[in-house]
C-alpha cells in the first residue's frame, strides 16, 4: 500500500516541508549562492513542486525549467527523507531520476538537510504512519 493515499495528502506534506524550508533564511541563501533551482517530480500519487531561492510554486504553476529536475514516486521521496533509502542507492537502482549537471546536484544534497529533521512531524499530522494511513 502506498504512503500516500492521493495527491493532496502528498502536496500537504511535501509542499508544507517546502513551504518550510523557504521561509529558513540559510537555505534560501544557500540556494541563491549556489544558483540552485529544484523541481520534484513526484508520481503515484502525481504532485509537483519548484523551488527557488524567491518562492515554492505547486501543480500546473510550478515552472518546467529548473537547474535540477528529480523525479521520483512519492514512496521513493518518503523513504529519502525518513532516512531508510540514501540518495546515492535510489539513483543506483533507478528509483530516482535526476535531470541536471552533477555538480548542482551534489551542492544541492547538504542545502536540503534540514528537511530531514521536520519529515517526521509533517507524515505524523497527516496520520500517515509505517508507510500507510492510519
Amino acid at each position: 500500500m502506498s504512503v500516500y493515499p492521493d495527491s493532496s495528502t502528498a502536496y500537504a506534506v511535501f509542499g508544507e516541508l517546502f513551504t518550510i524550508l523557504a521561509a529558513d533564511e540559510e537555505f534560501t541563501e544557500r540556494l541563491r549562492d549556489a544558483d540552485l533551482t529544484l523541481r520534484l517530480v513526484h508520481t503515484k500519487p502525481d504532485c509537483v513542486i519548484h523551488v527557488t531561492p524567491d518562492q515554492v510554486r505547486f501543480g500546473d504553476d510550478a515552472p518546467e525549467d529548473a537547474s535540477v529536475t528529480i523525479k521520483m514516486s512519492c514512496d521513493t521521496a518518503h523513504r529519502l527523507w525518513s532516512g531508510t533509502l540514501l540518495m546515492p542507492a535510489a539513483v543506483a537502482l533507478g528509483k530516482v531520476r535526476i535531470k541536471g549537471k552533477v555538480a548542482k546536484v551534489l551542492e544541492l544534497v547538504p542545502i536540503l538537510q534540514p528537511a530531514f529533521d521536520r519529515y517526521p512531524q509533517l507524515v505524523a499530522a497527516q496520520g500517515l504512519v509505517d508507510g500507510a494511513a492510519k
